[in-house]
């Protein structure tokens, strides 16, 4: 059976670094039979979280819908649907972009939350997916994991998503021009972390 692979992406700029990788990690995918999908945060109304803690309060493993009326249920819909995802970020600010952290932060109907509980449980412990991290800036790509919090974001988001991170790509020194391409050698690793991808989220 194919695997169902979901990209979110946190960009604000249309076919950026971070989005051009993305979808060579899709394509690498398809190349194995994969079904794959992008939800390009920028153009999905998500409201911020307002922190009313709605979603956390009653338990159960199962996710809980926030009070909000906007499009985060159809993309952690998709999201729960398939096998797999790719989440990607440039760095701004030495860390993950506003929009990727306003997503991030209404992940919170994953986490049980009574009030007077000093703090959040994980509704479940199992993580049934499969992850792929991206990262983008414009320091060296190495330097990404130990100077940012960009890696840490979205590994967050994906253990709220029940996902386990089995590969990463960090593409540093990219602020040179104004539309700089996708190196060649960051392509080639993420159309083989997609094909990677594809084959362990349908074994």
């Amino acid at each position: 059976m194919s695997a169902k692979i979901v990209a979110i992406v946190g960009s604000y700029r249309e076919n950026g670094i971070a989005e051009r990788a993305v979808e060579a990690i899709l394509e690498g995918a398809r190349a194995q039979g994969a079904e794959a999908r992008s939800f390009l945060l920028r153009q999905e109304h998500i409201e911020f979280c307002i922190n009313c803690r709605t979603c956390t309060q009653k338990p159960g493993e199962a996710r809980s819908r926030c009070a909000q009326q906007d499009g985060l249920e159809a993309i952690l819909a998709a999201v729960e649907a398939a096998d797999a995802v790719v989440l990607a970020s440039p760095v701004n600010y030495y860390n993950a972009t506003a929009l990727f952290r306003r997503f991030l932060e209404r992940l919170l109907g994953y986490v049980y939350w009574p009030w007077g509980q000093n703090g959040p449980k994980l509704r479940s412990k199992r993580l049934p997916r499969k992850a792929v991290l991206v990262a983008s800036a414009g320091m060296p790509g190495f330097l990404i994991p130990f100077t940012t919090g960009a890696p840490r974001a979205l590994r967050l988001a994906a253990r709220m998503l029940g996902a386990k991170p089995v590969g990463n790509l960090w593409i540093g020194l990219i602020a040179g021009e104004p539309k700089a391409p996708l190196p060649a050698w960051a392509r080639k690793r993420a159309l083989r972390l997609g094909g990677k991808l594809a084959m362990t989220a349908a074994s």
